[in-house]
């Protein structure tokens, strides 16, 4: 694994972050006080949807690996916790090449010691932020073959982005440098769902200093203009399938999705 990080890596524990606050709703341990104090405030819902997130990207993982994608581009990585989605892919393809990336240095320390790939394939990391889709790009380019198929994987991250951030371009952007027969795989919080809910949750973020941007369907939809939904389509993270057995028929505030790039 090779990684572009400044050294040494600064993490700043006074303020909350998505991906530590996450594993804090996974039950992980790699968090601070800061993170947990946003974590305990989030309605019990919080944690069904992190875990829905991680089970829609396990089975969108590996229903991608049984078609053939053999090169994963995950950015909004997140704390890793197993299996994660080379494990899954590599169970499958273990010539599979997955290149992670996030923005919080606490993530590159576990990147280093658990993202550790199958001999047959490989995996990298970046240290950066998906706002600056051309630095990624770059960086992703050393490792994986853009003349071939990629799944761009985006769990559970742009609604970390608001409007006024370009959500909708960066993801055009990262979209514009994939070949045709590449993926995208996209988990979103809905605001149209439960909106009281949606309504609580961002408040308890923003008191952290962690701006949402929670989306209705249509504003969901749109990431995906220009792409070939397969099926089930845009649907909530429970309702998404491909192989049995079937997610359980609980309620969630997660959209999903996976598109082909024609």
């Amino acid at each position: 694994m090779t990684t572009d990080t400044p050294d040494p890596l600064h993490i700043d524990t006074s303020k909350a972050h998505p991906a530590r606050v996450y594993d804090w709703l996974l039950g992980g341990k790699d968090n601070y006080p800061i993170d947990e104090a946003v974590g305990e405030k989030l309605p019990p819902e919080a944690h069904d949807a992190a875990r829905q997130n991680r089970e829609f990207m396990h089975r969108a993982a590996a229903w991608l690996a049984t078609q053939g994608i053999d090169q994963f581009l995950d950015i909004g990585t997140g704390i890793p916790t197993e299996p994660n989605l080379h494990q899954v892919v590599q169970g499958i393809l273990p010539t599979a090449k997955v290149v992670y990336t996030d923005n919080d240095p606490i993530v590159l320390r576990h990147a280093e010691a658990l993202l550790v790939s199958h001999p047959e394939g490989a995996t990298d990391y970046i240290q950066a932020d998906a706002r600056r889709p051309g630095e990624i790009i770059e960086h992703a380019r050393r490792m994986l073959d853009f003349e071939r198929p990629i799944a761009l994987s985006l769990i559970a991250l742009m609604h970390f982005i608001p409007d006024d951030e370009d959500a909708y371009g960066i993801v055009r952007s990262l979209l514009a440098a994939l070949p045709s027969g590449s993926h995208l795989v996209l988990s979103h919080a809905a605001s149209d769902l439960y909106p009281e809910l949606a309504e609580q949750v961002t408040a308890e973020y923003a008191k952290g200093g962690i701006r949402l941007g929670f989306r209705t369907r249509p504003g969901v939809a749109r990431f995906f203009d220009g792409l070939e939904l397969v099926d089930p389509g845009l649907v909530t993270a429970t309702e998404w399938f491909k192989s049995p057995p079937a997610p359980p028929s609980e309620g969630s505030g997660i959209y999903t999705a996976v598109a082909r790039v024609p």
